[in-house]
């Protein structure tokens, strides 16, 4: 049973689902007192328009946790959602991905021993690699680049962690292809329906990979912050997928974006340029469901409509 004013860190609340996570925490718990950990690499401040928390600015690869809130016992956390990483999967410095994103995470984990404090990490579907039919979460890890395999050790150094505690519960959720309010600070790296959008507002022809028929799991991100919550009720560590449960080609996704912007646009195709790339993602929600009692809300339809509201109103 969750206290009332239950206490949260947020990291990375700053960026995109960490933001989104932030103010849906805020909003569900409003006797919450949240701290946000955040250096900006991949976040902004305006994310957090709103946010009535606490905000610590540090790189989380060099934080003293007991330095900056005191003994973990006395601390008093509730849980730790750990959602800041370096998430830019074109950079291929891969002692700055790794060492930044596993020791971040073994800091947290030392912190939280102690008192066994829950955490709810993010980990990705990028951990599946090249696959042709819907993930499942025993399939064994394939990373293509150095930002899954990040995530791949953050899953192991996880599961054996929980294991070797008794009673700590440590959550990872692999996020698939989320889109939605709040992203466009990450520039490049922001989804397809971010970009695509933007183009066909501008008046030309969405740019996709030849021929359109690669396939995503997009999930929107009121789903993805629902299924991050759901975890603070886990009752066994594990990791989960959060998507859909659906996989939709570009051409769909063209099809659905002139749908809601009252548009016409034929795609432009062109080569695409990078040579490990994922050309099929779908989740498979059993565990999801059956651990989290995980159910996405919104079809590719439902959530685009509502995204394409929020940026151009």
């Amino acid at each position: 049973m969750r206290p009332s004013s239950p206490k949260f860190i947020i990291t990375g609340g700053a960026g995109f689902i960490g933001s989104n996570l932030t103010l849906a925490l805020q909003e569900k718990f409003p006797d919450a007192y949240l701290t946000v950990i955040d250096d900006f690499r991949s976040g902004n401040f305006k994310n957090l328009t709103g946010y009535r928390g606490d905000f610590v600015a540090e790189n989380l690869a060099t934080l003293d946790w007991r330095e900056t809130f005191g003994d973990p016992a006395s601390a008093g956390f509730d849980a730790i959602f750990h959602l800041a990483s370096i998430t830019d999967t074109t950079l291929h410095d891969q002692f700055a991905q790794v060492h930044d994103n596993v020791e971040s995470f073994r800091r947290i984990l030392n912190f939280a021993r102690p008192k066994k404090t829950r955490i709810i990490y993010a980990s990705s579907a990028a951990t599946y690699g090249s696959a042709s039919e819907p993930s499942v979460e025993s399939n064994g890890a394939a990373p293509a680049n150095v930002y899954a395999f990040s995530k791949v050790i953050m899953d192991n150094v996880a599961t054996h962690a929980a294991a070797a505690s008794h009673g700590w519960i440590i959550v990872g959720l692999r996020y698939f292809n989320v889109y939605g309010p709040r992203e466009a600070h990450k520039g490049v790296p922001a989804s397809m329906i971010y970009h695509l959008a933007h183009q066909i507002k501008a008046g030309k022809r969405p740019r996709i990979f030849k021929h359109g028929e690669q396939k995503r799991d997009f999930v929107y991100v009121k789903d993805a912050v629902e299924g991050t919550i759901r975890a603070l009720d886990a009752k066994t560590s594990g990791i989960y997928n959060v998507g859909t449960g659906q996989a939709r080609s570009f051409n769909e996704l063209v099809e659905v974006l002139n749908k809601s912007l009252g548009t016409n646009f034929d795609p432009e195709y062109f080569d695409n340029p990078h040579a490990h790339y994922q050309d099929f993602t779908q989740a498979d929600l059993t565990s999801a469901r059956q651990a989290l009692k995980y159910e996405p809300r919104f079809s590719l339809e439902d959530g685009v409509r509502d995204y394409m509201q929020w940026l151009f109103g």
